[in-house]
């Protein structure tokens, strides 16, 4: 039995992740950035708020209702210790899975998923950031998707977790394609954010790529479904990709399909953002440049099929870059007088819109 109800949990760490907002943006204020005191309360709020956070998300209570896929994976799982067979499309996935259904339990197995979803974000800022890791840290795990994708899309969570630590090593070439194949065999639709970023080590000019962003708005907004469609015929991935282009059920779970003129404003601070570091503050780091330019390619794709039922998977694919596009200068690059305390007001805007946003689209 859970100490807090289910139908508050979510809600809790939504509230516990604003509050935490709020004492950063207390201490950033009072603070330069380079006291010694700044060091420490970083230092120990990352690894305080990551113990946090992998009990809390780990040992939540099994629930279909409130935590989605996680009934279905339960289910599975008992299926395997009982001796019967699931099959998995994803290998990576799949060879955990098994694995873990022959020396642990269902409890212990969610939070081994809940330590490898948050792991390899702890390792990308840690060797990003250092000590000031923290701050990057609170703007992933204060992401609009984050919750959700340790929770229910647990697969696509995992496997972006590992994309997002195969770029902190992209300077050691042999570790990032290890990652990367990790990501890929967790969920085949990394293959597109895995693609972008191959794609920038040929080409990586931002100003091209944001370009082919807005053009993706003309055509998106102009053709109607004639891009799903495409897709579809095209057959991208597996026979999932399908389903999540022509999928009608459960169209509940969304205030409304079409055009989501909502979503690709959201999305759209990323880009304005990210492309305001690269051209007016000069921000010339080759590897934010790559970022930026994934970010944009994702996104892209994401507006092109924009209509479909379950576009938030594909918006995902882009969505949980986002921290990463919006902080990571900050806290590389001087730009402002006070930036430290300009990134404290910068985390806590982006998770105030988390909050509403969850309160808005979901607690209703």
């Amino acid at each position: 039995m859970s100490l807090i109800p289910l139908e508050y949990y979510t809600e809790v760490f939504i509230n516990a992740v604003l509050i935490i907002s709020i004492i950063v943006l207390v201490h950033t204020s009072g603070n330069t950035g380079y006291e010694v005191r700044s060091r420490r309360f970083n230092l120990a709020a990352v690894f305080f708020v990551f113990i946090l956070l992998l009990l809390y998300m780990g040992l939540r209570p099994i629930s279909g209702y409130y935590f989605g896929d996680m009934l279905t994976y339960a289910r599975n799982f008992e299926t395997l210790t009982s001796g019967g067979f699931v099959r998995e499309k994803d290998l990576g996935f799949s060879l955990l899975f098994k694995f873990s259904s022959m020396i642990m339990s269902v409890e212990w197995f969610f939070l081994l998923c809940a330590f490898l979803y948050i792991l390899p974000l702890y390792i990308a800022v840690r060797r990003w950031h250092h000590d000031y890791a923290f701050l990057a840290f609170l703007a992933l795990i204060g992401s609009f998707s984050f919750w959700g994708y340790g929770t229910n899309g647990i697969r696509a969570g995992l496997a972006s977790s590992f994309f997002i630590c195969a770029l902190s090593y992209r300077k050691n070439i042999p570790v990032m394609i290890g990652w990367l194949i990790l990501s890929l065999s967790f969920h085949k639709s990394m293959i597109l954010p895995i693609l972008a970023f191959a794609l920038t080590f040929i080409y990586n000019k931002p100003k091209t790529y944001l370009l082919g962003w807005f053009v993706a708005i003309v055509l998106s907004a102009s053709m109607g479904s004639f891009w799903e469609n495409l897709f579809m015929g095209l057959g991208l991935s597996d026979d999932r990709f399908s389903n999540y282009l022509s999928n009608t059920e459960n169209l509940h779970q969304f205030s409304r399909t079409g055009f989501r003129w909502d979503f690709l404003l959201y999305s759209s601070v990323a880009v304005v953002v990210g492309y305001l570091y690269i051209a007016k503050f000069k921000f010339k780091d080759k590897f934010y440049h790559q970022l930026y330019n994934t970010y944009v390619i994702c996104n892209a794709f994401w507006i092109m099929v924009i209509r479909v039922a379950f576009s938030n998977r594909f918006a995902y694919l882009s969505w949980f870059m986002m921290a990463l596009v919006i902080v990571y200068p900050l806290l590389k690059h001087k730009m402002f007088r006070l930036q430290y305390s300009k990134i404290g007001y910068v985390l806590f805007i982006y998770i105030g819109f988390t909050y509403v946003m969850y309160y808005l689209l979901v607690a209703r």
